[in-house]
């Protein structure tokens, strides 16, 4: 009935409704090039079309005017080309500077490698990069994300995308998916690294870990974010290309995907000073997101203990990367996350300290660790609901505490300085 209604009222309407599907499928291919033109057209002009084809108004956005200095920058301090066989291009996140800590163990472990990593997304701090491109220049500037893209499409031969984000800003609708297929149409090779929130699908962590943070009930964003994560996960599997995850955790979410650790350098976190050997000892806890490391309930434990005059407890944020590695060298305890069921930098960077650090790490992620490595992972097992038990028995058999600590340099040495994480990566740089 309104299919006839439809004809003997706006009759245009029913053809363009029957040819819809077909006309979108023609076009996809085009549909930057088409997006482009529609933002020239006149406003009324514009969501006429797209009313007679029961499309939603466009919304025009106003047109952000980089300052011309800021794109000159970015160009300047654009890195050259690496002068080797392989050449491996890694961005646009350097979340806790991975991308530059990836591409210099590359370089490092594999003859005939060299690497560039670019940042286009701030963060709280600096971190090493190669190439730091001010925001307003990487999100909004044509011009040079046009270079940019024949800067890595002539230039490199292999590719690694960070947490599914577009290296080139707009330029080709801000969709990663969409500009690997551009790369790898051009004969690069291109891999994906998942970092933790673009591909951790939360009612999966849901179901496998008890005390996840992905509850609707603490946090009312996290159906949105379930619905990005599902699109990126459509996405990665609609490349078919070489994924890799940098926490064993993400294995979870990406079964096929390789784990490429997490990389630091262990000379920065040398400490000759023994832990638990001070009556009181420190314990510290740095959350980069408290939802996710269950601060809310190392604060209620710790502070218990603090006032009992057990140990000295001290909650670190906002810090530069300089000051951590003073705090966790001088700490005793690191308490690192409790949520997530897993590890990542900053409980390798307290291991690479000799720190004694606690932890949640469930056993089926205890059990891909001991595969990498071959040896234990020297975290000491704690859940938000045994904190102060587990640092009360750390207290009281200190021998035992400080031999937990004395095994962390060498098994970070063993998996996270860089080698290991070069090797995983070696497969997709052999590929030409």
């Amino acid at each position: 009935m309104s299919q006839l209604k439809t004809l003997v009222r706006a009759p245009h309407r029913l053809v363009l409704r029957v040819l819809r599907g077909p006309v979108r499928a023609l076009l996809r291919p085009f549909r930057p090039q088409i997006k482009a033109l529609r933002r020239r057209l006149p406003t009324r002009v514009d969501l006429y079309i797209r009313r007679l084809g029961g499309a939603p108004a466009l919304v025009i956005r106003p047109t952000i005017v980089v300052p011309p200095e800021l794109v000159a920058q970015a160009r300047a301090s654009r890195p050259p080309v690496p002068e080797t066989p392989t050449r491996l291009y890694v961005a646009p996140a350097n979340f806790a500077g991975q991308g530059w800590l990836w591409a210099r163990a590359a370089e490092r472990q594999l003859p005939g490698v060299g690497a560039v990593n670019m940042v286009g997304i701030p963060s709280g701090f600096r971190f090493y990069s190669d190439h730091q491109v001010p925001e307003q220049v990487y999100l909004h500037s044509s011009e040079w994300q046009r270079e940019q893209f024949e800067y890595v499409r002539r230039g490199f031969t292999h590719v690694l995308i960070e947490a599914q984000r577009p290296m080139f800003g707009s330029l080709l609708s801000s969709n990663a998916f969409t500009e690997a297929r551009a790369l790898t149409g051009y004969g690069l090779q291109v891999a994906t690294i998942g970092h933790g929130r673009d591909v951790r699908l939360p009612s999966l962590h849901r179901e496998n870990y008890p005390w996840s943070p992905y509850v609707r009930e603490e946090w009312a964003e996290v159906d949105v974010l379930e619905r990005q994560v599902r699109r990126n996960l459509a996405g990665l599997a609609s490349l078919d290309l070489p994924a890799f995850v940098s926490t064993p955790d993400l294995l979870d979410d990406l079964p096929d995907a390789t784990w490429c650790p997490v990389v630091i350098d262990l000379a920065l976190w040398e400490s000759a000073e023994l832990p638990m050997e001070r009556p009181r000892p420190v314990a510290v806890h740095m959350p980069t997101s408290s939802k996710f490391k269950g601060s809310e309930q190392v604060d209620e434990a710790m502070l218990d203990l603090h006032e009992r005059g057990l140990v000295e407890y001290r909650r670190i944020e906002g810090v530069s990367p300089e000051e951590v590695r003073r705090i966790i060298g001088s700490a005793d305890l690191v308490l690192d996350q409790f949520r997530l069921g897993s590890y990542g930098v900053t409980a390798c960077e307290a291991m690479a300290a000799g720190r004694v650090v606690l932890g949640h790490i469930t056993e089926h992620n205890r059990r891909r660790v001991h595969e990498a490595a071959g040896e234990e992972l020297p975290i000491v097992e704690t859940t938000v609901e045994n904190i102060s038990e587990v640092v009360l028995e750390l207290l009281d058999d200190r021998g035992h505490a400080q031999k937990i600590a004395a095994q962390g340099p060498d098994f970070v040495r063993r998996l996270h300085d860089g080698s290991y994480s070069a090797t995983v990566l070696s497969s997709f740089l052999a590929a030409s």
